[in-house]
């Protein structure tokens, strides 16, 4: 029995998108005087400090980045929670917050 060899060919395609993480510049840069639009709400991020979350109720509270990290504080709460801030520069607009727990919250910027 002959058997023939197949040559594997790789075709070539696009690459695959990448999400890295942005710095703390990189945040600013990214977040400041912008708009996101996620799956049910949208978010706007002011350069001063202050933010608007409207998922139907708007919610009115403040962010500022420690370190590498986005932060946002909801009043009444006092607390701040923390998130990494994933950006994919081949796709540029499309954000993602990494919280903790590793949940992802996507969100693209609204033009």
């Amino acid at each position: 029995m002959i058997r023939s060899l197949i040559p594997l060919v790789l075709l070539a395609g696009p690459a695959l998108a990448e999400e890295v993480p942005a710095n703390g510049g990189e945040i600013r840069a990214l977040l400041s005087e912008v708009t996101l639009t996620y799956e049910a709400a949208v978010q706007t991020f002011y350069a001063s400090g202050r933010t608007l979350y409207d998922d139907g109720q708007p919610s009115w509270g403040y962010w500022e980045v420690r370190g590498d990290q986005y932060c946002s504080q909801w009043p009444p709460q006092a607390g701040w929670a923390c998130y990494d801030v994933l950006h994919d520069p081949t796709a540029p607009g499309r954000i993602t917050f990494l919280g903790e727990s590793g949940t992802r919250y996507p969100g693209q910027v609204t033009e």
